[in-house]
């Protein structure tokens, strides 16, 4: 939901509660704000160097120490227009955004860069629609030189003569008459329109089009593997960037501290050596291979050259590369006792006598 609002909206916010009186073992609870709770045009100078602008408080340092939050979301039937924002500290609030300038404050909506275009795109499919209903309309027209053609079922309706046609029927005209229908002309540059309308929005994401339009005609196996790689760098730089630097790991920290603090956590040498309880990897969601076969002899080629290693590639499928050797460890033993071979493998080597 955090990184949703920050897609959205362009930033969202956070805050670190310590509830003593909750049932569970360690405190902790996290509170998603919306980005109104945290105004953007509260401006002010509290002296000494400090100062408020756009709802965050900086210290003569220029570092962040405060954040003026409104208790309640604007439009709130029970909330108060006229109560001042609460300071909370830095430290137990979380401002997820990802900075495009420097000495930005508040973020903006990712979608900034295509709000016009997707407002455009809109206006087509609406013109478009009716241009479509209008076309779908069945209408004739009567042509009568003398005005002397009479005689037509139907009912007339302010000067529109209705009437009900059946297959195979034949309708005898008078002489002289005749009765034309309307062709409208189709749109024929619809779908290339559309089409090209999706790939700048695409562009302007920095998502490849196929992921975004869900339309994979014409697409390769080259073409969506080259789209998806450039993809996926962009991803795992905000995951580990943006969204693991100021979220994630606030909030890891708090949840080891209040830990260790209840006694759920034994660690007697915290103080001494926090690093060691508050170091911790990061594994995000692994992403699908392409082609599983290729890509995985890939890996395979790329570990037996040195290029990289086994716990670099489990670690880039998500998973944490300690544990994937216990589990392999333990099926071994496991069929070994049960006397069960799934697949050839080999023996481990037993040293020479000799050379003992």
């Amino acid at each position: 939901m955090a990184v949703r609002a920050m897609i959205e909206s362009g930033e969202s916010f956070a805050r670190l509660r310590v509830s003593p009186e909750a049932s569970i073992s360690v405190p902790l609870s996290i509170e998603l704000l919306d980005r109104e709770q945290v105004p953007t045009d509260l401006h002010r100078d509290i002296g000494g160097g400090a100062r408020v602008r756009a709802g965050i408080e900086f210290n003569s340092a220029g570092q962040r120490v405060a954040y003026r939050v409104s208790s309640f979301r604007p439009g709130d039937p029970l909330g108060s227009s006229r109560m001042d924002p609460v300071r909370v500290p830095a430290a137990d609030f979380i401002h997820l955004f990802k900075p495009l300038a420097a000495g930005q404050l508040r973020g903006i909506t990712w979608l900034a860069p295509v709000l016009l275009r997707l407002h455009e795109l809109d206006q087509f499919e609406d013109a478009s629609l009716v241009k479509a209903k209008v076309a779908a309309l069945f209408t004739g027209f009567i042509t009568d030189p003398d005005g002397t053609a009479g005689g037509l079922s139907g009912s007339n309706s302010s000067g529109v003569l209705t009437v009900g046609m059946e297959p195979g029927s034949l309708i005898p005209l008078p002489p002289g008459t005749d009765i034309r229908f309307s062709t409208p002309t189709e749109h024929d540059a619809y779908a290339p329109f559309v089409k090209n309308h999706l790939r700048a929005v695409a562009a302007g994401m920095g998502s490849p089009y196929e992921l975004l339009s869900g339309d994979l005609e014409g697409v390769t196996y080259s073409s969506i593997r080259a789209g998806l790689i450039e993809f996926r760098r962009r991803v795992e730089q905000l995951q580990h960037n943006v969204v693991v630097h100021l979220f994630c790991r606030p909030v890891w920290e708090r949840f080891v501290r209040l830990a260790v603090l209840s006694g759920d956590l034994p660690a007697h040498d915290f103080d001494r050596n926090p690093t060691a309880y508050l170091g911790c990897e990061w594994l995000p969601p692994k992403f699908d291979y392409v082609d599983p076969k290729k890509d995985v002899e890939a890996e395979i080629l790329a570990i037996d050259a040195g290029l990289k290693s086994r716990t670099q590639a489990i670690s880039e499928r998500g998973y944490d590369a300690e544990n994937i050797d216990a589990e392999i460890a333990s099926d071994k033993e496991r069929a070994d006792t049960l006397g069960l071979c799934f697949e050839p493998r080999q023996a481990p080597l037993q040293q020479d006598p000799a050379n003992a």
